[in-house]
């Protein structure tokens, strides 16, 4: 017990002797200093003025220049207004009012002035002692350490704890990728950096309670605030000859205040998605119209996909030229290309709805129409070359007729030969009963040829059955299926494109 004491009663003796020799060094600086003794009896001005004078204070040297320690400057921030810039301008607005704490061992002033609590200026104070020097390493333009008195708060304890207060707003650069746009959230950051001295000699510090606070009333339009976070770091000084202090190399100490933005979509959905999911369901119109109704289809199809470029052109005008691909371009492609789809099948019905020749199809379903109507000639040889496998005396019957048509000399013409039967001569040899009729004829028949029989058990030729369907049946048996079909895939391709907004 007895130690404890001693050792207390020696700390008590050191530091009163080290008040008092930092007295006597303040009081003894030179002859026509000001005199420090009874600081009391001063106007704050009056007692700064002694206490700050240029015979005992320099404020171009740091606070530790004579024992040579790191000055550590400990810093906070209150956040009362954020405003995130259009996406063009890849910045945002921030007012915020930064404060920073060190300490000034000239400044203190205990000894001289007990019953002072505390000196408070704006200014004038900020012009009389020594202030650290920061920048933004990322700001468009701001007002931090600028001169405007009504926004400088200083204030100084007894014990040279020095707080500098200064409300300050400022235009910031954020780098925002953009490929999920409008659904995309953004991360944007404070950069606080030390200009004049490295990290040797000046060192940034967040505060450790509470480093950054928001206030209650901050709201935004655009976005939601998702989450916020401060960290210190070094920054490498890679612009030494223009640094402050005789171009000095090294490392400079940097605070950053970093917030994450989520872009709220309400906006969007009323404004863009919505109106464009209805201008494509309008272009849908044309398909309960008749395939020949060419005035109204093209209007209502020219006047979609021009509507529709009229609102995409709106969105994309608030956007940065970006060589990558954003979610709203897909979406703007994708009904585009619905709207265009539109346009295209009513062509191509209309032209189906022009044509004058009835198409033979083997079954009604939809590849047998397609194929006959996109190919209609090639459709034609393959029904030929059907029937002539599956009836081998079809295609000789075929060829006879062919031959007599050649040589026919008859004035009624080559058609005459088609009804031509041709009978049997009397001869050793029993030949059968040859009946000839033209292709086509056997198409509006429904198949049904009758042929000779050879020898007796022959199998009986397997028999077809042919449809025919006139172009205006072919083009609103197209219209009713583009009905359903247009719907369902747009109902898909939300599902995908959605799906990839929020789930990837």
């Amino acid at each position: 017990m007895d130690t404890i004491i001693s050792i207390i009663y020696t700390l008590l003796i050191v530091i009163c002797h080290n008040a008092q020799g930092q007295k006597n060094q303040l009081l003894s600086v030179a002859p026509d200093c000001p005199s420090l003794e009874k600081g009391d009896i001063y106007t704050q001005s009056e007692f700064l003025g002694r206490l700050a004078h240029q015979c005992r204070y320099d404020r171009l040297l740091l606070p530790t220049y004579q024992t040579g320690d790191t000055v550590y400057v400990h810093a906070s921030a209150y956040v009362y207004f954020i405003q995130p810039a259009e996406a063009h301008d890849l910045n945002f607005k921030l007012h915020f009012l930064l404060q920073l704490r060190w300490t000034d061992p000239r400044l203190a002033y205990a000894l001289y002035s007990p019953e002072r609590s505390r000196i408070i200026g704006e200014s004038d104070l900020r012009e009389r002692i020594w202030v650290p020097h920061l920048y933004m390493s990322n700001e468009q333009s701001s007002s931090l350490m600028g001169t405007d008195s009504k926004d400088v708060l200083i204030s100084v304890t007894p014990d040279g704890e020095v707080l500098f207060s200064r409300r300050m707003q400022a235009v910031l650069y954020c780098w925002m990728n953009l490929q999920k746009f409008p659904f995309d959230d953004q991360t944007c950051s404070m950069n606080l950096e030390s200009w004049k001295y490295n990290a040797s000699i000046l060192r940034l510090m967040w505060e450790k309670n509470n480093p950054v606070r928001l206030s209650s009333e901050l709201h935004l339009t655009e976005y939601s605030l998702l989450d916020f976070w401060t960290n210190e770091s070094v920054v490498r000084g890679d612009i030494e000859n223009m640094r402050l202090g005789g171009g000095r190399s090294g490392n400079y100490s940097a605070l950053k205040f970093t917030f994450k933005l989520g872009r709220e979509v309400g906006y969007y959905l009323m404004d863009y998605f919505i109106p464009s999911m209805m201008i494509v369901a309008m272009s849908w119109v044309t398909f309960w119209l008749q395939a020949d109704a060419s005035a109204p289809r093209i209007t209502l199809g020219t006047s979609t996909m021009l509507s529709f470029i009229t609102l995409a052109s709106s969105q994309a005008k608030t956007l940065p030229k970006v060589s990558y691909i954003k979610a709203s371009e897909i979406w703007f492609l994708g009904c585009i290309g619905f709207i265009f789809s539109a346009l295209v099948e009513f062509a191509f019905v209309n032209t189906i709805w022009r044509r004058k020749k009835a198409v033979s199809l083997k079954k009604v379903n939809s590849k047998y129409i397609l194929k006959s109507t996109l190919t209609p000639r090639l459709a034609r040889k393959e029904l030929q070359k059907e029937l002539q496998e599956s009836s081998p005396q079809l295609s000789k019957s075929r060829s006879c007729s062919s031959l007599n048509q050649e040589t026919s000399s008859d004035p009624a013409g080559p058609g005459y030969n088609n009804y031509l039967t041709v009978h049997s001569f009397p001869s050793a040899m029993n030949l059968p009963t040859i009946t000839t009729q033209s292709f086509d004829d056997l198409i509006g028949q429904g198949g049904k040829q009758q042929q000779g029989h050879g020898s007796e058990g022959s199998d009986e030729p397997p028999k077809h059955t042919w449809t025919t369907m006139t172009p205006q049946e072919i083009a609103t048996w197209i219209d009713k299926r583009s009905r359903i079909m247009f719907p369902l895939l747009f109902i898909l391709f939300n599902i995908i494109y959605w799906t990839f907004v929020y789930c990837l």
